[in-house]
């Protein structure tokens, strides 16, 4: 195994790890407290949060900015798809089956271009330049080179590159807003309890 590879596979244990502290520190800090007396049902309202809450007709505004909602939910299952390639290379096998390489090469690439978008309207967009800050513009570019090299150890043979970079990617994850892999379901969660609390969530038709 070469130490590019071993540095991976360190990369993916620390970030599992960090991630995993927070997570339990997460659950440790337990549920949110309300004292007044509930109006609905957080069975529903939670799973809700989850499901219906996300739709972007849900969402304050979301529905106003379909494009750019579109593309960002592309450019998240990119990320995913990207990181089980990660793991497939790590265990030693490669994918080669022609169809397969270039469906994937079709869907990443769409999804690395959604992360292009994103990140060229941040420094255009005034008012997603006002709001952003450095960390906003680190992550977004280290998950689209990520992607791109996705596509390039699929047909080239660049696995220190590919390795180094991904590393560099799972060394920063649980730092910067990318820990959004963890906290987006405590933040999910908490909105769900606090709606379904008071019998907001779900919407009643």
């Amino acid at each position: 195994m070469s130490w590019y590879s071993i540095v991976a596979i360190f990369a993916i244990i620390f970030c599992i790890s960090v991630c995993l502290f927070q997570l339990i520190r997460l659950i440790h800090l337990g549920k949110p407290k309300d004292f007044s007396k509930p109006a609905g049902d957080l069975s529903k309202a939670i799973p809700y949060s989850f499901t219906g809450a996300m739709l972007p007709s849900h969402k304050e505004s979301a529905y106003l900015h379909l494009p750019e909602y579109s593309a960002g939910i592309l450019f998240h299952i990119g990320t995913f798809i990207s990181f089980v390639v990660l793991i497939i290379h790590l265990s030693g096998y490669f994918i080669t089956e022609p169809l397969f390489v270039w469906c994937l090469t079709a869907g990443i690439s769409a999804t690395a271009i959604c992360g292009l978008i994103i990140l060229i309207a941040r420094f255009f967009n005034k008012i997603q330049k006002e709001i952003s800050n450095p960390d906003d513009y680190i992550s977004n570019l280290l998950v689209t080179v990520f992607q791109i090299l996705t596509i390039g150890i699929l047909h080239f043979d660049i696995p220190m590159l590919y390795f180094l970079w991904a590393s560099l990617l799972l060394f920063y994850l649980p730092f910067g807003k990318l820990k959004h892999v963890v906290y987006f379901f405590a933040a999910r969660y908490h909105l769900g309890f606090f709606y379904g609390w008071r019998g907001t969530w779900p919407p009643k038709k």
